[in-house]
């Protein structure tokens, strides 16, 4: 397929997106566990991430977290994000995400997922639009529409987010308020 064609379809798709479920390691982070000896755990996140799922939430586009692990530290930052559909332990996610889609009354078509490993690929092979990052494995390169140029946990979900909210006609609207 010519490259406008598929920028044309990868645009398509993306227009009809009403959710867009996240992994969080290897996507909101660059994968790194740190682990202390009291079974603490601490991840990194990135701040523009934040800023653009806050942003992309604000355009109308509704968020979750679907993750194999827990994590007190994620439900921290969904709260500080205003992600209200956490899914943790989420050992089968593909029945977690049909379980979503079901309960919002939305077709598979209207959602996105972004993932970063083999575990995620039966979400990502039912969900309208697939995202994934560079570092993934090439399988799951090869089932994504899209991989993002920026590195998990260094502004890939931002890029995620703005590609959306451009594809939706959102993101000058979003900005618009800092070029003031």
């Amino acid at each position: 397929m010519p490259a406008d064609a598929m920028n044309a379809a990868l645009i398509a798709r993306a227009r009809n997106i009403r959710l867009v479920a996240f992994d969080v390691d290897g996507v909101m982070t660059d994968g790194t566990l740190f682990l202390a000896d009291d079974g603490q755990e601490y991840k990194g996140f990135n701040s523009l991430d934040g800023h653009g799922l806050r942003m992309l939430k604000g355009s109308g586009v509704e968020l979750a977290i679907i993750t194999g692990r827990n994590s007190r530290v994620v439900e921290h930052r969904a709260r500080n994000l205003g992600i209200e559909i956490v899914h943790q332990g989420a050992h089968d996610k593909l029945a977690v995400y049909q379980a979503l889609c079901r309960e919002l009354n939305l077709d598979c078509e209207a959602t996105a997922y972004m993932g970063d490993d083999v575990v995620d690929l039966p979400v990502m092979r039912r969900a309208g639009l697939a995202i994934t990052v560079p570092a993934a494995p090439e399988l799951v390169k090869a089932h994504s529409h899209y991989t993002t140029t920026r590195e998990a946990g260094r502004g890939a979900v931002r890029e995620a987010c703005e590609f959306l909210m451009r594809a939706q006609g959102t993101l000058d609207a979003a900005l618009a308020p800092y070029l003031k």
